[in-house]
């Protein structure tokens, strides 16, 4: 569906640390966009704020510094917004079984109820514009569900269902919302969560212990071949991104890497005892049980 195209190209990109964030930013400055990055710890901003970026802190799982974080981009913009980059997120590992309330409660925080109020507080800027848009960072754990990681994909998943919701609501606004659904990044993904992990699971006993014992040693070691090449950069990612603010017809759905393909045609065409199958014979010939 063709929406208006973005006529003044500012854009709020959070989660800048590192990796697709930090790539976004840069490509979309050097694309002619005025780039207003955030980030949560001191550090990264001082180290965005060296590369010339306008930086603002932001922990989307406190209210109070997202309002912050808005009219603090706005008022560097001059009250026009054109784009929302909704990157920020992390992945919190681990079965389902051995998961707190408070860490589940925490990964919706940062990845579901942060992102969407954030975006809340910049719609009502599009809205009077008659222009914008929203793009959401998803994967695809948001299409299946991956073992060891389901509380991720619960919160991608939910991602997902809000972002369809807000584009039909949004129909005729000018507001265009897109999802990018990414696979195997080269990013800090996967060493962020598994220190993570380290931290909320390793403190009790649980029949998965060596299992992740094996996963934080796997992380220690380069990628194999294999890995290697169904992984791309995170460039990948941010050329997906550009292309969604930029284009007269921008789509609901833009899949990055073949693991997102294959993850979007078996949650469309495969029944769930075949899911099951098959994430069962990867899940265990990776990671046979230990008695």
């Amino acid at each position: 569906m063709r929406v208006p195209k973005v006529q003044k190209k500012n854009v709020l990109v959070t989660g800048c640390s590192s990796g697709i964030g930090a790539a976004t930013a840069a490509m979309l400055r050097d694309a002619g966009w005025h780039v207003v990055p955030t980030a949560r710890k001191e550090a990264d901003l001082r180290k965005l704020k060296e590369q010339g970026f306008h930086a603002v802190e932001l922990d989307v799982a406190d209210s109070v510094s997202v309002s912050m974080a808005v009219n603090q981009a706005l008022d560097i913009f001059g009250g026009e917004i054109g784009g929302l980059v909704n990157n920020a997120g992390f992945g919190q590992p681990g079965a389902m079984e051995d998961l707190t309330r408070e860490s589940m409660r925490y990964q919706f925080e940062v990845n579901v109820l942060g992102m969407q109020e954030l975006t809340n507080q910049v719609l009502p800027v599009m809205r009077e514009q008659g222009w914008g848009r929203i793009i959401n960072i998803s994967s695809v754990a948001g299409r299946i569900g991956l073992p060891l990681l389901g509380i991720y994909s619960a919160t991608k998943f939910a991602m997902e269902g809000m972002s369809d919701v807000l584009r039909v609501e949004l129909a005729g606004s000018g507001v265009a919302v897109s999802l990018i659904e990414p696979g195997p990044i080269d990013t800090d993904f996967k060493k962020n969560a598994l220190e993570r992990g380290k931290v909320e699971l390793h403190s009790r006993r649980t029949q998965f212990m060596l299992l992740y014992e094996q996963l934080v040693e796997e992380s220690q070691l380069s990628q194999n071949r294999m890995a290697q090449m169904f992984t791309l950069p995170s460039e990948s990612v941010a050329k997906t991104i550009l292309k969604a603010l930029e284009t007269g017809r921008p789509k609901r759905r833009y899949k990055v890497t073949l693991h997102a393909y294959a993850g979007a045609l078996m949650s469309r065409f495969a029944p769930d005892w075949l899911v099951d199958y098959v994430l069962g014979i990867s899940f265990r010939a990776k990671y046979p049980k230990s008695d």
